[in-house]
């Protein structure tokens, strides 16, 4: 929820690839088989996405340190398992420092938060009765924000775990935005959802610390790391390192990699409109989002 002042100041949302570059890789795509490979990609990416679960799967997204793209990330994931998926998909802020999930996501009205609701659900209550404390987004989606637009008082690792519990029979899908690393509630989120997601820059100090957080990592159980999924986001059109190089770094480790390219109109912040990413952009945040759920499914 922004202040109407503020909200005032945005620029009008622009595109993520000018049009030029649009015109022509349309063009590539009627001259070339790549559109048939593409549509049989989608279409088998869309299965993966729609499986059904017996359990609600809960993913943590999470970052070594704040603009590496975590929350960005984490409403890409939400709202791509909104958009393929019949059951409701819950997008949770455990992060009551004023993280910025609710305005990505376009949350008019923020009420019940994280906290509130562990005092709150009861076993008995029905799916209707819960998303009567959510804030309602398009697509069978909803949202538990972290706080009220105010800074609140700090997630304790034991409300974080009251809530997730109670909250798991009620989604097929929970998607986690995190405090950063290592604060405590991100590694007992990280150690307790059945995927893994690690947002870094793709800058040299971004995959230095991510390396070197992965190399923690494959110290504890062997399910950490083989569930885990970093993802660089490209802060640049040219980023200034060797990304695919990085990523095969990463990828010695044991946890799987992908790039999200840069996108002006993520750059730009502000409410994701999906419909304005550019094509490239749209294509892996849903490889991602296939990804991350096939390796949530590995894990009761």
């Amino acid at each position: 929820m922004v202040d109407d002042a503020l909200g005032g100041t945005a620029r009008r949302p622009q595109r993520g690839e000018p049009v030029g570059i649009r015109i022509t890789r349309a063009v590539r795509r009627i001259v070339s088989s790549s559109a048939a490979r593409e549509v049989a990609e989608l279409t088998r990416t869309a299965a993966t996405l729609q499986q059904p679960v017996t359990t609600g799967r809960q993913i943590a997204v999470t970052s070594i340190r704040g603009g590496a793209g975590k929350t960005t990330v984490a409403a890409l994931l939400g709202t791509a398992y909104a958009h393929y998926r019949q059951d409701p998909v819950l997008l949770v802020e455990a992060d009551p420092a004023l993280g910025s999930l609710p305005l990505r996501l376009g949350a008019g009205t923020l009420r019940w938060t994280t906290a509130d609701l562990a005092d709150i659900v009861e076993p008995q209550m029905s799916l209707l009765d819960v998303t009567g404390y959510l804030v309602q987004l398009p697509e069978n989606a909803w949202l538990l924000p972290g706080s009220r637009g105010q800074i609140g008082a700090m997630l304790d690792t034991s409300t974080y775990e009251r809530v997730m519990v109670a909250l798991r029979r009620y989604f097929g899908v929970t998607v986690v935005d995190c405090e950063t690393l290592p604060a405590e509630v991100a590694r007992v989120a990280l150690s307790a959802s059945q995927a893994r997601v690690l947002t870094a820059p793709a800058t040299l100090d971004g995959i230095t610390s991510t390396y070197a957080v992965l190399q923690w990592m494959q110290g504890l159980p062997r399910h950490m790391i083989d569930g885990t999924v970093v993802v660089l986001s490209g802060l640049a059109a040219r980023p200034g390192i060797d990304v695919e190089a990085a990523a095969e770094k990463l990828r010695s480790t044991g946890a799987g990699v992908h790039v999200l390219p840069y996108d002006r109109h993520l750059a730009a912040g502000g409410v994701l409109r999906t419909e304005l990413l550019a094509r490239p952009t749209r294509l892996a945040a849903t490889r991602l989002a296939a990804e991350v759920f096939q390796l949530s499914q590995k894990r009761r």
